[in-house]
């Protein structure tokens, strides 16, 4: 069998499209707060929210990856 070998260098740029998508989240959480006029201890009581729609993100972000990845692979050949 073949092993898989996730480089130091993959997981570097998996981290930032991680930490890019949580940015964006918190980021979306404050203009809404704003827009809203809500308090801002929104932006710390609604983190667990936050931090989940990023990871959200991030999984969009992975499989619009992959796609980009397959149709690349498809045209290819």
């Amino acid at each position: 069998m073949k092993d898989i070998v996730f480089t130091a260098k993959q997981q570097k740029c998996e981290l930032r499209w991680l930490i890019a998508a949580i940015a964006v989240a918190f980021l979306t959480n404050i203009i809404a707060i704003i827009v809203y006029k809500t308090e801002w201890k929104e932006a710390w009581t609604q983190l667990i929210w936050v931090i989940v729609i990023g990871i959200g993100l991030y999984a969009l972000s992975i499989g619009v990856r992959l796609v980009i990845c397959c149709i690349r692979y498809l045209f290819r050949k």
